[in-house]
């Protein structure tokens, strides 16, 4: 199953099957991407800030203004981690605590 295939799946109306609503099921599998690809693709970016800052302070030299910009990035990127994170660990926690899972079993009740 290709990564793409829930969203074409929600916006081509030919694979919309009798009796689906393809608005909810459609919602319920765009939602379900998202989540999955979002927590890992912030990771990734966010790592990638905190080398760009680690070499932004390294070439600063003694040029303040610099070095200060290069420790707000490294700051502001790992908080980014932290704060990924934090939102991964109170999704498991919700997971355990109530038994509903936000991946693979994501469904909207009416």
């Amino acid at each position: 199953m290709n990564m793409l295939t829930p969203f074409v799946y929600a916006i081509d109306p030919s694979n919309i099957q009798d009796g689906d609503v393809p608005i909810l099921r459609g919602l319920e599998d765009v939602f379900e991407s998202v989540i999955s690809l979002a927590i890992p693709l912030a990771a990734i970016v966010l790592f990638v800030l905190l080398i760009i800052g680690g070499f932004k302070y390294l070439t600063a030299g003694s040029n303040a203004g610099k070095v200060e910009a290069a420790q707000k990035t490294i700051t502001y990127a790992i908080l980014g981690m932290v704060l990924i994170a934090l939102a991964y660990l109170i999704l498991e926690f919700i997971a355990a605590f109530t038994g509903a899972t936000y991946l693979r079993q994501f469904r909207i009740r009416i």
